[in-house]
């Protein structure tokens, strides 16, 4: 009976690890899912912003010829210089962001991988306990056969001989 309850004491223990690797793993899920939609929303934005400028540009080479103003040559020269600027940066955070996002790959394979080791070892588990199991059934089964046994031979023993009647 003991053993029963270590085993089952050892099969709660590692149901709650098991349990924690799976949150673990959830979590885990869910940090890769924001870096992923964060590294889209910014690769959304850079392209936006390169569209403006290639916009930009060819509306400037068409009106390149009728621009007259210095002024008006020197904003579209700011302009050109802010987009760059902000190309730029958007690229920088796109390369951050592909980093985070590749991180928290790594994190979720390694969260898989420890929780997938867990569940191979719950089963190894379950199963060493459910032979253990059928192992103690056989043996009680062949304790209550012995038994059975042994109570009919004693049951037979001295009624078993045969009585001959006298006519």
């Amino acid at each position: 009976m003991r053993v029963l309850t270590d085993m089952a004491k050892k099969q709660f223990d590692m149901h709650q690890v098991l349990n924690y690797r799976k949150e673990l793993e959830k979590q885990c899920k869910q940090e890769f899912s924001s870096a992923k939609q964060h590294l889209d929303a910014a690769c959304r934005q850079l392209e936006q912003e390169q569209q403006e400028a290639a916009a930009l540009a060819s509306e400037f080479c068409s009106r390149q010829e009728t621009i007259a103003s210095i002024t008006e040559m020197q904003l579209y020269a700011d302009f050109f210089s802010r987009k760059r600027k902000e190309i730029k940066q958007q690229q920088h955070k796109v390369e951050q962001l592909d980093r985070v996002l590749e991180d928290r790959r790594q994190e979720l394979q390694h969260a898989t991988q420890e929780k997938k080791v867990m569940e191979r070892l719950k089963e190894k588990q379950d199963e060493a306990f459910r032979r253990e199991q059928l192992y103690k059934e056989g043996l009680l089964l062949d304790k209550i056969a012995t038994q059975k046994k042994g109570n009919a031979a004693a049951d037979t023993g001295p009624i078993s001989q045969p009585v001959f009647l006298k006519t």
